[in-house]
């Protein structure tokens, strides 16, 4: 196993601004969508070995192949990134991902049928605004969850979108609703001909399509079905499901 396989992790996490308040409730929305993916992702795992009891924030590789360790100069500088940081819990998932990465590089056949990488969203969701508490609920800072069970989080639709610039868009202030035009495709397949959404911030409502420029741009096409004078129709579709039209249209224009 070469040495530097575990160090792209460690070194994700270093740079990890963890007391970064500002970010967290910017990418509210999409930290919310990438733990519940986390969730779901470890739940499979947490089912598939028998650690029920450990779910959700724990070494997977614990389970998996508990021969294989960190290597002790990488686990030092780990625990240095880690001194002062809350929960527990937290600690314990960054010290999984790392010997995740170890396990990942030895080579060794893991099971197909599971997801691949279990703590990508976790990951992701401590670069866009640092940690979480857990109380009642899971607390993000800008976002509240409920952690559920592991049988709920199994039954979770997947969020396989991971792209920045897809959780960039999905990211904003206010309640949102999304809606996908009707046209020749059908939406929930994943090819509508537009997404539109509508903020409700501070008692004002704001409709916006999004653009082919992948920004969102004020609209009048909702009010206009509202008062019958559009002749496309439009239906609500869940976060999950504008975030796979959107990645489309990022992937198209990339």
């Amino acid at each position: 196993m070469a040495d530097d396989l575990p160090l792209p992790v460690l070194e994700r996490l270093r740079a990890v601004d963890w007391g970064d308040d500002a970010a967290a409730y910017e990418h509210a929305n999409s930290r919310a969508l990438l733990m519940r993916e986390y969730l779901r992702r470890t739940a499979g795992w947490a089912r598939a070995y028998r650690a029920e009891e450990s779910w959700p924030f724990f070494d997977i590789a614990e389970h998996v192949a508990p021969e294989v360790r960190t290597p002790s100069e990488v686990a030092a500088e780990l625990e240095a990134v880690l001194t002062g940081l809350a929960p527990s819990s937290l600690k314990k998932t960054c010290r999984g991902a790392v010997r995740w990465a170890v396990l990942r590089g030895t080579g060794g056949e893991l099971p197909r049928d599971l997801p691949d990488d279990p703590y990508e969203p976790l990951l992701l969701m401590y670069e866009r605004g640092g940690g979480y508490f857990v109380e009642e609920f899971i607390d993000l800072n800008g976002a509240m969850l409920r952690l559920g069970t592991v049988e709920s989080n199994l039954s979770a639709r997947p969020f396989p979108t991971l792209a920045p610039a897809t959780l960039d868009a999905l990211d904003a202030e206010g309640e949102i609703t999304y809606f996908a035009k009707v046209g020749e495709v059908d939406p929930r397949a994943g090819g509508p001909r537009g997404i539109v959404r509508r903020r409700v911030d501070d008692g004002r409502t704001y409709d916006e399509a999004f653009a082919p420029n992948l920004r969102w741009e004020p609209t009048d096409c909702l009010r206009l079905n509202e008062l019958g004078h559009n002749e496309a129709d439009h239906v609500g579709i869940t976060e999950i499901e504008a975030a796979a039209s959107i990645e489309l249209a990022v992937v198209r224009t990339a």
